[in-house]
């Protein structure tokens, strides 16, 4: 486990960071820059969560501690998927975010337009949540292209975004207390 006994190092004053391999890179390449998007999106999760109950809660818990997960993936540089060493994001964390996904969508009309962010304070902040993982997302892409990302923590953050995108329309259900999508009606101000 995790232990820290300070909080500043002073190892940081010169720019740089350390990964988990003790190697030390700049604090603004793309490896530090996924796993900070990651840990802003866990930050945001945290202020969906002052909304949440029930089920709704438990899978922002799990989340919340997968991207703990994926935050020390991207922080470990390599491309030995299967290093029991190192702590990687693994196909079931997907798999069970798809099951997720099938069950509050079966409770859901089908999308007939785009929806707005919003509704209630549950929604809006996953919606949120929602578009910072897409950054995320596309820092890991950017991150791959100077070294070895792992396959699935790329997968994982794609489809924790569709994730999000549905429990948020979930949240603003008149059968959860919303008042349902909010459309987008377009050109409705011309």
């Amino acid at each position: 486990m995790v232990k820290l006994n300070r909080i500043y190092t002073r190892t940081g004053d010169d720019g740089t960071t350390g990964l988990v391999d003790g190697s030390r890179v700049a604090k603004d390449c793309p490896r530090v820059a996924a796993y900070g998007t990651t840990d802003e999106a866990n930050s945001v999760l945290g202020l969906a969560r002052l909304h949440a109950a029930g089920e709704q809660l438990a899978m922002i818990e799990r989340i919340q501690n997968d991207l703990f997960d994926l935050g020390a993936d991207l922080a470990t540089p390599g491309d030995d998927w299967r290093d029991d060493q190192a702590l990687r994001v693994v196909p079931e964390q997907v798999s069970r975010l798809e099951a997720e996904i099938d069950a509050m969508n079966a409770e859901l009309a089908p999308l007939n337009s785009f929806i707005l962010p919003g509704g209630t304070a549950l929604s809006a902040y996953l919606h949120l949540a929602r578009t910072v993982v897409r950054r995320a997302e596309r820092d890991a892409v950017l991150a791959r292209g100077e070294g070895p990302v792992n396959p699935v923590a790329i997968h994982y953050l794609n489809r924790l975004s569709d994730h999000l995108f549905v429990m948020a329309r979930h949240a603003n259900r008149p059968a959860a207390g919303g008042g349902g999508d909010i459309l987008w009606v377009p050109a409705k101000n011309r």
